[in-house]
């Protein structure tokens, strides 16, 4: 089966960096029944971490964000890949963009289990729509 890519919208909460924060997130996201496509937390510095959120319902989770007081970025875009797990999976995507000369932002994989894998993939905004095509997006 080939591989899916949707085009999504992602936006970032920037929290202090200690323990309980992206619980705090995700358990105010689950309350109002927010299903998330992908997360990613990591620090950006002088005491900070940045939490990534990709809703798969963006306008009810901005409206869930507000009751939870969260302050979301504005809404960026990334490319949500699904499909079998297999060798050389992701390094057929990384070929495609590399082919057309676009660089990747950022990257994360994982196998999803059952055969499956999932990643999240980042492009300059400029590069953007160019991406969207060569990945058939």
């Amino acid at each position: 089966m080939a591989d899916t890519v949707r085009r999504v919208d992602y936006y970032y909460v920037t929290v202090p960096d200690k323990p309980g924060e992206g619980e705090r997130i995700l358990s105010a996201l689950k309350e109002s029944e927010i299903n998330l496509l992908a997360y990613l937390g990591f620090p950006s510095g002088g005491g900070q971490s940045q939490v990534d959120l990709v809703p798969e319902d963006p306008a009810s989770f901005r409206q869930a964000a507000e009751r939870a007081g969260l302050t979301l970025s504005d809404a960026k875009r990334a490319f949500l890949i699904q499909g079998d797990d297999r060798v050389g999976a992701v390094t057929n995507t990384a070929a495609k963009l590399a082919e057309a000369n676009i660089n990747i932002t950022a990257a994360a994989a994982t196998s999803a289990g059952s055969g499956r894998y999932g990643m999240i993939l980042w492009v300059a905004p400029d590069e953007y729509e160019r991406a969207a095509e060569v990945l058939g997006a």
